[in-house]
């Protein structure tokens, strides 16, 4: 099943407190982008992101379990995110971007 507009479309509406969010469609999916890296994605319409360490330590402090889903079959389990906690959802997204790598430059 494929992720609707509408769903993408208020996944970013609860992160406009966020930096520098954009998404790119993917096969029926939306792979989401924080400062350029990739954080996570919206699978059949749930958000599922990196599970960083400072993401996991968010969920904690928010007293939260880390509940993880595939987002598609053979693929690492990402945490499942609850956008409707806007506050927590754009620390998490912020944060999971500080603490990857700069994406590889492209060579041409």
């Amino acid at each position: 099943m494929a992720s609707t507009k509408a769903y993408l479309d208020y996944v970013l509406e609860q992160l406009d407190a966020a930096e520098e969010i954009a998404f790119r469609p993917m096969m029926g999916e939306y792979v989401l982008y924080c400062r350029g890296k990739v954080v996570g994605g919206v699978y059949d319409d749930r958000l599922l992101l990196k599970p960083t360490p400072g993401a996991l330590r968010l969920l904690a402090e928010a007293g939260l379990a880390a509940e993880t889903e595939l987002p598609y079959e053979g693929a690492k389990e990402l945490l499942l995110a609850d956008v409707d906690r806007r506050e927590l959802l754009c620390r998490m997204v912020e944060t999971i971007a500080a603490e990857l790598p700069a994406p590889k430059r492209k060579r041409t």
